[in-house]
């Protein structure tokens, strides 16, 4: 089976390389607890892999005999910009990583469809005046799920395609996303992906959830990673749970691991200690 690499090392080697072709991958975390950084690190890896392979081999090592790099590399926000993304990416990871990452990365800025219909100021989330096209446009625009549909068809073929953040769409207001919405966008995305032959990456943060919405979450998709925090003394610890993976939740099994400690150091996401089921 054809993989894509998640661009975490560690991780990589025990699933024979990365997550198969044609999946959807959920990455339910709380604040904190790393599913972001996690997003980030595997754009920016992946993205240095095809623009300096001699780095990426220094902060990577091989890919897995299945695994292959994406097309491309697409990375998709519903309210934040493109140099908010970019100083992110430069607070999680070294300069190197970031510089090389970011040359392969495409960025999708779709926050002026978000907040088209707020109250907010039109400056606060564009970055010109409008033009006498752009308020007519105000009037008879194209919906947000419109654009953000375009954009997957266009772009997620061969891809790795990051999504930030399903919870963003979540808040949005019932007249614009509403519940079945999301729903709806997940399991569209889960039939179409498998037809794309690429990698979809949707961040959500599951304290926003109930668990019965967050279960209809999970059901969507192929895969789902559920970053917590863990509590033990007077120390807290970064987790990294699979809770379902089809394709690649067997394998881990077989190796009786069932739970990750996680870290975020200057190569980004990482992999601290790996436990087994006793």
């Amino acid at each position: 089976m054809e993989r894509i690499p998640f661009g975490i090392q560690r991780m990589d080697s025990l699933i024979d390389g990365g997550a198969p072709r044609g999946t959807v991958v959920l990455l339910s975390g709380e604040s904190g607890a790393g599913a972001r950084e996690f997003m980030y690190t595997s754009a920016a890896i992946n993205g240095l892999a095809s623009v300096d392979p001699e780095r990426h081999d220094l902060y990577y090592g091989d890919l897995a005999g299945d695994a292959t790099l994406p097309d491309e590399i697409h990375y998709v926000s519903f309210t934040a910009g493109e140099s908010q993304f970019r100083w992110e990416l430069a607070q999680t990871m070294e300069d190197d990583i970031v510089e090389g990452g970011l040359e392969a990365i495409t960025f999708h800025d779709l926050s002026t469809d978000f907040f088209h219909d707020s109250p907010l100021p039109r400056d606060w989330y564009a970055d010109r005046t409008p033009s006498v096209k752009d308020l007519r446009s105000r009037t008879d625009r194209e919906g947000l799920l419109s654009a953000f549909g375009d954009l997957m068809s266009d772009h997620a073929a061969d891809n790795l395609v990051v999504i930030d953040s399903l919870t963003d769409l979540i808040s949005a207001t019932e007249d614009e996303v509403s519940w079945s919405d999301v729903t709806y966008i997940l399991k569209g995305l889960q039939k179409a992906a498998h037809r794309w032959n690429g990698l979809v990456l949707a961040h959500v943060n599951h304290e926003t959830l109930s668990p019965e919405r967050h279960g209809q979450l999970v059901d969507a998709v192929n895969g789902t990673m559920r970053f917590e925090w863990e509590s033990g003394g007077s120390t807290r610890a970064r987790t990294l749970v699979v809770k379902q993976f089809r394709g690649v939740l067997s394998a881990l099994e077989d190796e009786n691991i069932v739970r990750f400690e996680t870290e975020i150091d200057d190569d980004g996401f990482d992999i601290s200690d790996v436990r087994k089921i006793r």
